[in-house]
């Protein structure tokens, strides 16, 4: 694919190559299935970036994609746009059919996906322990308030509890990942593609070396 094509994919115009140590830092759109959760988490992060909250979804995944993709148009259609775009959502109880619908039309749309199977609070846990047995969402949250203390699903403070942990959880989601060869996401459950964005976050915020 030329570059042209791709950065009309991404919504973004082409721009003309400038040496690396002058390369602006990349743009995200992320838009996410959560009402906060999920959107409270990401805005903590210093890449430039847009946040589009979802509510109401229903039980179609699909509808997060197809946002995506009317942004990215209407960016285009500005000339400008987004160097790459995020979709956030659960496997949680959503029919395979639509969450695997999901996944294939972002991919043939050029939109990265940052799915957990079976809830966001997965990647939370990860910065904890390590998980590769399946367990119910409310699980979820009786572990993580084992771990502190108390938890609330729309914690305005979370990125910062977790943030001393974050490497952690990186190595528990590629780890937790490589268990599955080849992957099916609408059956790997436990499994999550968050920490992808995490570090793609981390590449484009100052200061930071994209690990930890």
């Amino acid at each position: 694919m030329s570059d042209g094509r791709a950065y009309r994919r991404a919504g973004r115009k082409p721009r003309s190559r400038l040496p690396s140590t002058l390369d602006p830092r990349q743009s995200f759109l992320i838009v996410c299935e959560g009402e906060k959760t999920e959107p409270n988490y990401f805005k903590k992060y210093r890449a430039p970036k847009t946040i589009i909250e979802l509510v109401g979804v229903g039980d179609n995944t699909v509808t997060v994609v197809e946002k995506a993709i009317e942004l990215r148009d209407k960016a285009v259609k500005k000339r400008d746009g987004f160097d790459q775009i995020w979709c956030v959502f659960d496997r949680d109880s959503f029919p395979a059919r639509n969450f695997n619908k999901a996944l294939k039309l972002a991919e043939s749309e050029g939109i990265k996906t940052a799915y957990s199977n079976e809830s966001f609070e997965l990647w939370y846990l990860l910065h904890f322990q390590y998980v590769d047995s399946a367990i119910a969402r409310n699980f979820y949250i009786v572990k993580l308030k084992g771990h502190l203390g108390r938890y609330e699903k729309n914690d305005t403070e979370m990125f910062d509890k977790l943030l001393p942990y974050r490497a952690t959880a990186i190595r528990n989601a590629l780890t937790l990942l490589s268990r599955y060869d080849p992957p099916r996401p609408e059956r790997d459950n436990p499994s999550t593609t968050v920490h992808l964005l995490v570090q793609e976050l981390l590449k484009n915020s100052p200061g930071s070396t994209g690990i930890t």
